[in-house]
């Protein structure tokens, strides 16, 4: 015999229990009993099919509920999201329906993420191809070239090893700096803390690409330098790769006879550098991608200049590993500004 489902459960005990009131009435109109004992019979016989009919809906709901919750508790959720809670005892079906609302968009949510993850992913693949396979194209027909005698030529040999080596360095650039942006995501590569003038790092940095400025003829210069150091408390090494980056973005994308100026501005607890340009900017459409992985707002123009497009990530990786935030404000055409915050020496 098949076993009865709940549903079936509660209308039979529906029948049963209609079918004992009506037998009670009749039972009791012609017995003659009294009134106030009819009502107080009929009040305890209430109570007790009350509850009996509670218990026989309430095991129906729980049958249909259960295997809900089982899917919902089958589906990994974040670790910081709450448990959802389910008790043998009674359930409000109001609080049923919030946890299933709650699931429901978290799994939305979640979908989102992966999709955008996915689109991530496609990206990084074939960026990294892109930017690998110009080296090894290049590598490839400087040696096909020596093979085919150009190794005997002169005029030629010297030449098209030193290219074979520059698009080796590329390569080998592209595969350092992915690895270092690895180890700043894992938390691998620590910051290594220490004191130390940020406006002394900045002066080393200007020092260090001055050739560089003023072969594109852009003026390179700190504003408002204040008259005494300001201290960090940051990995040295990390901040001058930093402002390194910034800086030399900002000669390579400017405009001849530009400028690119370097300032501080002092907080309670933080100092915020701010270097700034009036180069060729940046579309209001390309800011928030400015610092993922091979993003170039202008390719043609980027690969011309050189880099493995990866410094702006690199760079946002090191800000966040100190805990700190890096911004970028940019106006197509007429410029762009970078600042991040350190943490101030104690």
């Amino acid at each position: 015999m098949n076993k009865l489902s709940s549903r079936q459960i509660v209308v039979f005990l529906a029948l049963i229990l209609t079918a004992i009131v009506g037998l009670g009435w009749y039972y009791l109109l012609i017995t003659g009993f009294s009134f106030l004992f009819m009502v107080i019979g009929l009040l305890l016989f209430f109570f007790i099919a009350f509850y009996i009919i509670q218990f026989a809906i309430h095991r129906f709901i729980l049958e249909k509920i259960r295997p809900i919750y089982k899917i919902i508790d089958f589906v990994p959720r974040k670790q910081k999201e709450e448990k959802l809670k389910f008790a043998p005892g009674f359930v409000e079906l109001s609080d049923v329906e919030q946890d299933v609302e709650n699931w429901a968009q978290n799994q939305r949510q979640e979908i989102e993420r992966l999709k955008e993850l996915e689109r991530y992913r496609k990206d990084f693949v074939g960026n990294v191809s892109h930017e690998l396979k110009t080296p090894i194209f290049n590598i490839q027909g400087y040696i096909l070239t020596l093979l085919e005698g150009g190794l005997e030529d002169p005029t030629i040999n010297k030449l098209y090893l030193a290219r074979t080596e520059k698009s080796i360095d590329r390569m080998i650039s592209i595969v350092e700096d992915l690895e270092s942006i690895n180890k700043l995501e894992t938390g691998e590569l620590k910051p290594q803390f220490t004191v130390f003038d940020i406006v002394k790092i900045v002066e080393d940095v200007i020092e260090m690409e001055h050739r560089l400025s003023k072969e594109r003829k852009i003026w390179l210069t700190i504003t408002g330098k204040p008259d005494k150091p300001l201290m960090v408390r940051a990995d040295r090494k990390r901040i001058i790769e930093v402002v390194t980056n910034l800086v030399v973005n900002a000669i390579k994308y400017g405009k001849k006879n530009g400028f690119v100026k370097v300032g501080f501005h002092d907080f309670d607890d933080k100092i915020m550098v701010e270097v700034s340009d009036n180069g060729i900017g940046i579309d209001k459409k390309d800011l928030h991608r400015v610092f993922e992985r091979f993003y170039r707002v202008d390719k043609s123009r980027s690969r011309e200049q050189g880099g493995t497009g990866l410094g702006l990530s690199i760079v946002k990786h090191i800000i966040e590993a100190h805990n700190q935030s890096i911004n970028v404000q940019s106006v197509l055409n007429e410029g762009t500004t970078f600042t991040f915050t350190l943490e101030k020496a104690k």
